[in-house]
């Protein structure tokens, strides 16, 4: 049985990081060979770039009010990615550690700032975000996310977050490794613009109800999405019981293939004035959703008209 995350409580939003990749490349320069970003950990000059993007995350956080959820560097962060990257195991599983240690001493000043800090390790599909991997099954899954989420367990976090999913099997394997390691689970899916699905087939809520139902206890805690923007997105929800089960809202700045914002060469911002009122508009519709926060080419000016539309949306309802 996972372990328990706090329930929503009223008056309470959580804000998230924005599109730290995406951000780092295309503002500051740095490479990230195969997008990862806990490799970072040991560049200096990257740390402080970095360092800078979280206190402006965390001051916009203070500024209205919202809890944080504390996440970064690790999406990479598995063996097979790793390895391609040059890491041992012993190796990968130190930077792990140290990527949730540079969490914790970024929010540690903010404690009496923000109403809650939540940690949370990230985790990506073990191939490409964008592109099926119907070769995992379940049972590889399990094994394969075991080991990064092993180490998360190694690291207290608070919570594991999967990003980029858009396989069923995989995430059945994912949430039982969770599961096992006692920690509860989020997984947000990545949906095709066009199809308004997920890449592997199935629409947004066929995906969520028929994992819950071959998860049974051992299913995610909650589920969100993620690198789709909100146009693109916003088909997809359907009336029911199963949305409820959707608590975190993370979109790209812009709508475009997200192969593309991801390899642009500049940084596509979008319109974050637009993107604020729509998730705005999404606060007043879905009052069940209180996880809020951004994806590629999205950072605090997005963050800051995000948070106060969300707050200004919860300001009315109550």
């Amino acid at each position: 049985m996972p372990a328990e995350f706090p329930t929503q409580q009223p008056g309470l939003n959580y804000l998230t990081e924005g599109g730290q990749e995406t951000e780092i490349m295309y503002k500051y320069g740095f490479e990230l060979p195969h997008f990862a970003m806990f490799p970072s950990l040991d560049n200096p000059q990257a740390m402080a770039e970095l360092r800078a993007m979280y206190g402006r995350y965390l001051d916009t956080a203070a500024r209205h009010g919202f809890g944080v959820i504390m996440g970064g560097l690790d999406y990479r962060a598995s063996p097979d990615w790793a390895s391609l990257l040059g890491y041992s195991r012993d190796s990968l599983a130190e930077m792990q550690l140290r990527a949730i240690d540079f969490l914790r001493e970024m929010a540690e000043p903010y404690e009496s700032q923000v109403p809650a800090i939540m940690y949370a390790g990230i985790i990506g599909p073990r191939g490409d975000a964008y592109e099926t991997n119907q070769t995992i099954t379940a049972e590889e899954a399990e094994e394969y996310h075991g080991e990064q989420i092993a180490t998360l367990a190694r690291a207290n976090v608070d919570l594991v977050e999967a990003m980029t999913f858009n396989g069923v099997p995989e995430v059945i394997g994912l949430a039982r490794a969770a599961a096992h390691a006692g920690l509860p689970l989020s997984v947000s899916f990545t949906l095709d613009a066009a199809s308004q699905r997920l890449a592997s087939g199935p629409t947004l809520k066929d995906a969520i109800e028929t994992i819950d139902a071959q998860t049974g206890d051992e299913r995610p805690t909650f589920y969100g999405i993620n690198c789709s923007h909100p146009l693109e997105f916003m088909p997809a929800i359907e009336p029911g019981e199963w949305f409820e089960r959707v608590r975190v809202l993370r979109p790209n700045a812009a709508m475009m293939d997200k192969i593309s914002l991801c390899t642009l060469g500049h940084l596509e911002s979008g319109d974050p004035a637009q993107l604020g009122e729509l998730m705005g508009g999404l606060a007043r519709q879905h009052p069940h959703i209180d996880m809020w926060g951004g994806c590629c080419g999205t950072w605090e000016t997005h963050l800051d008209d995000i948070a106060r539309n969300v707050a200004a949306a919860r300001a009315v309802a109550v």
